[in-house]
This record gives structure tokens, C-alpha cells and sequence, in this order.
């Protein structure tokens, strides 16, 4: 009979240190060191943050006319657009134009002249849209679909600080997200044919005269390279009568 009383005493205490533990388990959890959450690295290279993306997206020229309605600079615009086109677009024009304005239908018909003449050949589709202030001018927009350069992110955006007062964020001595997005949107805006972005041109034709000057030269043991004259000049004698 003792040593049963004895056994069941001698549990009491160890079940009340399971009790004081469990208590004390949020608490010691709670002082635990946290985690420091990294952000990924960040491409050094400018060209890999603000990558240049082939995608078919519309083709635009506005041609603003005039009381007379299509003058010399609108011809030469859709002469340029329809040059344009022929090189590397397709399906149809589209061709916007300003409500209210009451000389719309003359425009038009100079630029389908205009198109039909430059060997323009795809159907030409003519919608209207309200200007947002007819105190401004508004254009007419001829626009195609065709492959067009541009920057898959937008440059303005500050996903991380540049110097952070409270972490070591921004101290990596490491080129800032926004470096060089204003370049490679100015250059994916101004090149020529965006095709050449994905690879190079196909040979052309050589110049035969060049050639046949050349193999002349060299059957006649003569440098077949060109001969540039320099003269130098100073430039204290420039302009001087």
C-alpha cells in the first residue's frame, strides 16, 4: 500500500514541469532572433533589368490637316506610313478622324489617294473618335498593326530604396533599378526596323564597279584601296579673308 502512494506522489511533480513548459513555450518563441528576408539579387546590367521585347502592337502617324485639308507635309506623312508598311506591316489602316471637324471627308479621300499611289493595296477602315477638348487640334491617326520595339518594365518605379536608414538595403554599391530605362526606351523607340533586333539583315548585292575597279587594280599591281587627301590647315588661317 506504501509503494503505491509512493509512485503516484512522485509524478505530480513531473506532470506539473509539462504544464510550466507548454506555458512557457510562446513566450521563449517570442524572443527567438527573426529571420532577415532578403529581396533576389538585382541584374547588374542594365540591358537585363530593362530588357528591349519584340511584340505586335499598333503603328501610329497623325497627320494634322489643315483648312485646305491635305497639304504637302500630310502627303509626304502618308507616303512615309505607307513606305512603312510595305516594309513590315500588314492587314489593314485604319484611319481615325476627329468628330466635327468639317473638311474630315476630303482629308480621307486625299490619303486613301495618297495610299493607293504608293501601292498600298490591304483594306482601309475609317472610324471617328470625340475629341476630349475641340479647342485643340486634333489629329487624324493612320495606324496598322506591326512589330515594334519596346521595354517590358516602366522607368519611374522605385521597387527598392536607394539608401536605407534602418537596413542595409541600398548599400551594395550597386547600379539603382531605374539606371538605364530612359536609354533603352529612346532606343527601342528609334530603331529603324525592330527586326533587327532579332537578327541581322540578309546580304545584299555588291557594288560591281567597285569590285571589278578593285580586281583591275590589283591585276595591274596597284593598291586597290581608296586614297583619301588630307590637308591640313591651321586654325588660325580658317575663315580669314
Amino acid at each position: 500500500m506504501s509503494n503505491t502512494q509512493t509512485t503516484h506522489r512522485s509524478r505530480k511533480p513531473f506532470s506539473r514541469l509539462l504544464v510550466v513548459a507548454a506555458i512557457a513555450a510562446p513566450a521563449l518563441a517570442g524572443c527567438a532572433p527573426d529571420r532577415v528576408t532578403r529581396s533576389p539579387p538585382m541584374p547588374s546590367d542594365y540591358r537585363a533589368r530593362h530588357p528591349i521585347v519584340l511584340t505586335q502592337a499598333p503603328i501610329t502617324t497623325d497627320i494634322l490637316a489643315t483648312s485646305r485639308g491635305l497639304d504637302t507635309r500630310g502627303r509626304e506623312q502618308v507616303r512615309a506610313f505607307a513606305k512603312e508598311y510595305r516594309l513590315a506591316g500588314g492587314g489593314n489602316i485604319t484611319v481615325q478622324a476627329p468628330t466635327g471637324n468639317h473638311n474630315t471627308h476630303a482629308v480621307i479621300d486625299g490619303i486613301r489617294r495618297e495610299l493607293a499611289a504608293s501601292g498600298v493595296r490591304s483594306g482601309i477602315f475609317v472610324s471617328s473618335y470625340q475629341p476630349a477638348d475641340p479647342m485643340l487640334a486634333s489629329p487624324i491617326r493612320l495606324s496598322y498593326l506591326g512589330a515594334k520595339a519596346m521595354v517590358r518594365s516602366r522607368c519611374g518605379e522605385w521597387p527598392r530604396d536607394l539608401a536605407s536608414g534602418s537596413s542595409i538595403e541600398g548599400w551594395e554599391n550597386q547600379p539603382y533599378w531605374n539606371h538605364g530605362c530612359a536609354y533603352q526606351q529612346a532606343f527601342a523607340s528609334q530603331v529603324a526596323d525592330p527586326r533587327d533586333l532579332a537578327g541581322p539583315r540578309a546580304e545584299g548585292t555588291s557594288d560591281v564597279a567597285m569590285r571589278i575597279r578593285a580586281i583591275g587594280k590589283v591585276r595591274e599591281g596597284e593598291d586597290p584601296g581608296t586614297e583619301w587627301k588630307v590637308e591640313n590647315t591651321s586654325i588660325g588661317t580658317v575663315g580669314a579673308n
